[in-house]
């Protein structure tokens, strides 16, 4: 059940609504409504032999099958007082108008309901008595069956308005629910996407910069540069734009980027893998390793003695731990030609806690050769909002 907007317009302009019930619910409410003409059957039945009747058992339990069971065709009439009475919560100028509406559609509803439950039920009950043999059927004084069956019926009515909007109301929590979770991970992936154009030209950048470097002393060498970055370049976009892809792909695109870097760096840098087999198609933050190493140069392109770069990947604990080592300066002196340039593990950082939420984070610190280490952990299971995105 909609609620009415304190400022809605004309409240005779809301198109009206109709049920939609399906097979299924239908069939759960005829099975509910045997089971209560069942239990009013046998409790008018202990009632009539309490009081000595000698009123055959069948008929107590054929009055309160027919009276409710005809009451369920009825539904769809209280279904759509439902659906089209405004709330009477409504405020400002439409509150009265509302409070009408309200009060009408369901005061029209209630009538048509309870004059047809009585002529289907009593009618379901002459034709059966016929049909079994049983002689005529008498429903007694009209004066007073009459408003007997419409306070009855009043009961139901009331008691099936509040079950109804009790469940509308859970539905339409439900539904906002999964609405916002969606709009979550829509959220979730623009913000992932924005991350992603982040980091890759951040390191386009610095891959220019190392060609750069040696373009006057070398013409060859940059040739052979410039090529290793075109293959590097057209195989990330050729392998899509999502924020993931297979740990084999990401040691792929940074053994290439390496190879920039020992041209750059040439004898000084030395690079050791050291992955756990069987890891390779495990999904992994694009850039993740590359950003590592990238990291780890840039703390130490002024150190003149040899530099070596470690690269781990194991599992560990239901997760994925990729490590990046290197045996430069470590954290206590940074360099000062790249302080503040944080930009690639803070993107990192903040793609894990998108796609991973708390499980998935970044640690920096000392390694056990006096350089850096960074580590990252990436939960083997996939999460709601890593699911959500494209």
């Amino acid at each position: 059940m909609e609620a009415t907007p304190t400022r809605q317009p004309a409240l005779e302009s809301r198109p009206w609504r109709w049920p939609n019930i399906r097979p299924r619910p239908a069939l759960a409410l005829l099975g509910f409504g045997v089971t209560v003409g069942l239990w009013l059957g046998s409790t008018v039945w202990l009632t009539l032999r309490a009081d000595g009747s000698t009123v055959p058992w069948t008929r107590p339990f054929l009055w309160e099958l027919t009276g409710a069971l005809s009451a369920l065709p009825l539904l769809p009439i209280q279904l759509t007082a439902v659906l089209n009475a405004p709330s009477p919560r409504a405020s400002g100028e439409n509150r009265g108008a509302a409070w009408g509406r309200f009060l009408g559609i369901h005061l029209g509803a209630f009538l048509l309901y309870t004059s047809l439950h009585i002529l289907l039920m009593v009618g379901s009950r002459h034709l059966l008595y016929s049909l079994l043999g049983w002689g005529s059927y008498n429903y007694g004084l009209l004066g007073f069956r009459v408003p007997m069956e419409v306070q009855k019926d009043l009961i139901v009515y009331g008691l099936s308005y509040t079950g109804l909007t009790l469940y509308g109301a859970w539905k339409e929590r439900q539904e906002n629910a999964l609405r916002e979770a969606r709009l979550e991970g829509q959220l979730k992936a623009a913000q992932l996407r924005a991350l992603m154009g982040q980091l890759n030209p951040h390191f386009l950048f610095n891959a220019l910069n190392t060609i750069s470097s040696v373009m006057y002393e070398d013409l060859a060498k940059t040739d052979r540069l410039l090529s290793d970055l075109g293959l590097l370049l057209r195989e990330s976009l050729e392998r899509g734009t999502g924020p993931t892809w297979p740990l084999a792909d990401e040691r792929k695109h940074t053994e290439r980027f390496l190879a920039l870097m020992q041209a750059r760096f040439g004898e000084r840098l030395r690079v050791r893998w050291e992955l756990e087999p069987g890891l390779e198609p495990l999904p992994v933050p694009r850039f993740a390793l590359q950003l590592l190493v990238e990291n780890a140069l840039k703390h130490n392109q002024e150190q003149l003695t040899g530099l070596e770069v470690r690269l781990r990947a194991r599992s560990e604990s239901g997760a994925l731990l990729l490590e990046v080592e290197d045996t430069g300066r470590g954290l206590a002196r940074p360099s000062p030609a790249t302080h503040g340039s944080g930009l690639g593990l803070t993107g990192l950082r903040q793609a894990l806690e998108l796609l991973h939420g708390p499980e998935g984070h970044l640690e920096l610190g000392a390694g056990p050769e006096g350089g850096a280490r960074v580590r990252i952990r990436v939960p083997l299971s996939r999460t709601r909002s890593e699911e959500a995105l494209p």
